[in-house]
């Protein structure tokens, strides 16, 4: 038997995406968003009020990162979703991340997250608050690499829990993907 629960927001995993863009200065601007994932082959789309700081950055310079929050860095990337740039201007010296400029986008890369998209905004529709953005390049630490590969237990990504408000790490591997399906041929 099952029980409706009606329209929600919820999907697992659900990514915790760590969105960061530079205001009109170069100071870098960071926040936590859940509501998103790659939209084609070569976009992401994010779900992103326009009041946030990081969206008016964004769409000011065109250009945005973004990187997942993994298990090292829960307190950090927890914060930024807490505390609003618009009313803490030191909120990404604060949650400990520092940065360097990507050589593809106008936009942060921060240093303490060690795989970021580096995406040039495409679209933004003020009505539904959906952005969309142009993967240009994937940049990643040598050390979440096996054999020239991005190694997911290396990275240790955080997924967010809508119905219970926390996070969790992804677990073991259970399965060949486009390989076990083969056996029911």
């Amino acid at each position: 038997m099952r029980k409706d629960f009606g329209k929600k927001s919820w999907l697992y995993p659900m990514p915790v995406l760590i969105v960061a863009a530079y205001d009109d200065t170069g100071v870098p601007n960071v926040m936590n968003a859940a509501w998103g994932g790659i939209f084609t082959d070569e976009t992401i789309g994010i779900c992103l009020s326009e009041g946030h700081k990081t969206t008016k950055n964004i769409r000011a310079t065109g250009a945005f990162t973004v990187s997942m929050a993994t298990v090292d860095t829960v307190t950090a990337c927890d914060y930024v979703g807490l505390v609003s740039g618009n009313k803490e201007p030191d909120k990404f010296a604060k949650a400990g991340f520092s940065a360097v400029k990507s050589q593809f986008v106008n936009a942060p890369i921060i240093n303490e997250l060690p795989m970021t998209l580096e995406c040039e905004l495409l679209s933004y529709d003020e009505e539904s608050n959906h952005l969309v953005g142009r993967i240009v390049n994937i940049s990643a630490e040598e050390s979440i690499l096996t054999d020239g590969k991005i190694d997911i237990a290396k990275l240790r990504p955080i997924t967010y829990d809508p119905i219970g408000h926390n996070y969790f790490e992804l677990g073991a591997k259970v399965g060949n993907a486009f390989g076990d399906g083969k056996k029911l041929k």
